[in-house]
């Protein structure tokens, strides 16, 4: 169906707030923009997700273009499209290699987020580019996970660096980060335990792992990204503030964009956390992968 087509499909609960809840608060004849119907509109805004701020500032909007005026549909979809693309503007954002040594990314975010998955996507991504790719199993307490890591660098031809159950997981990261310098790989992707962001030794654990990669290359981590599951809505503000607070990410991983989504998220995120969604997951396979566009995402969510 097409990228497009992917990202339409995980937006479908969006889209029918938008496109049939919405559509539900006029009538043939149009209707009169007052304060009923602003605070009407601003409830159907809410149920997507995207915050109380930008709610707000798209009634705002609304507001002043049309109060006192009988509109239609079309009308203001047109304006609020326009006013959630300049919420959501950012620069494209994608993963900049570094000029020499291997590029270090670190991935985080809680249990069940997708991480393991999105860096199989992110792995399949680096080496249909060529790339020679070191992934460090840093997830140390729960075998599956590393299992699965183990499977997906088979299958996608990267090395992998794991440790024995229980250990150190800082240790694992420093050994794949090391192999990734021996051995000249292009980039290395340290994976992380699940976590709870309000779980304050985990996240100090999180700190060592990113303190201990600077140990064998200065710069490194390179890159931080946060890995936030779609369906979590608000709460996926707090995670990227409190993993933000603890390691410095530096850009987020949209995951699990499926028909549950509230995709009105991304728009809380943009709003809330001064970071760039980087990549969004549309599916199962390593290949339902792709740059966050901001404006593509926005049409997508009022898309029939």
């Amino acid at each position: 169906m097409g990228l497009f087509g992917a990202i339409k499909r995980g937006l479908e609960k969006t889209k029918q707030i938008l496109n049939t809840d919405i559509r539900d608060l006029f009538k043939k004849e149009g209707r009169l923009v007052d304060d009923a119907f602003l605070e009407e509109l601003f409830a159907m805004l809410i149920k997507t997700d995207m915050g109380v701020e930008a709610a707000r500032e798209i009634r705002e909007q609304t507001a002043k273009e049309f109060r006192g005026r009988v509109v239609f549909m079309d009308d203001l979809t047109g304006s609020v499209k326009e006013k959630l693309k300049e919420i959501m503007r950012q620069d494209a954002a994608p993963i900049e290699l570094v000029e020499k040594g291997p590029t270090v990314v670190m991935v985080c975010g809680v249990n069940g987020s997708g991480k393991t998955t999105s860096i199989a996507k992110l792995t399949k991504m680096f080496r249909d580019q060529g790339k020679t790719v070191v992934l460090g199993a840093a997830d140390t307490f729960r075998a599956a996970a590393v299992e699965q890591l183990t499977v997906w660098s088979g299958r996608l031809g990267a090395e992998i660096i794991t440790g024995a159950p229980g250990c150190d997981p800082a240790s694992v990261a420093y050994k794949a980060v090391e192999t990734a310098v021996a051995k000249n790989a292009d980039v290395c992707i340290v994976d992380t335990a699940g976590r709870l962001q309000t779980q304050v030794n985990l996240m100090r654990e999180l700190e060592k792992i990113h303190r201990v990669i600077g140990k064998v290359l200065p710069d490194a981590p390179h890159e931080t990204l946060l890995v936030l599951d779609a369906t979590t809505g608000q709460n996926g503000i707090s995670q990227a503030k409190h993993f933000t607070e603890s390691v410095h990410c530096s850009g987020l991983i949209l995951a699990k964009l499926d028909g549950t989504a509230k995709g009105g998220c991304a728009v809380a995120i943009r709003k809330q956390v001064n970071l760039p969604v980087k990549y969004i997951g549309v599916g199962e396979q390593a290949t339902d992968f792709a740059l966050f566009n901001p404006d593509e995402y926005v049409d997508a969510m009022f898309a029939e």
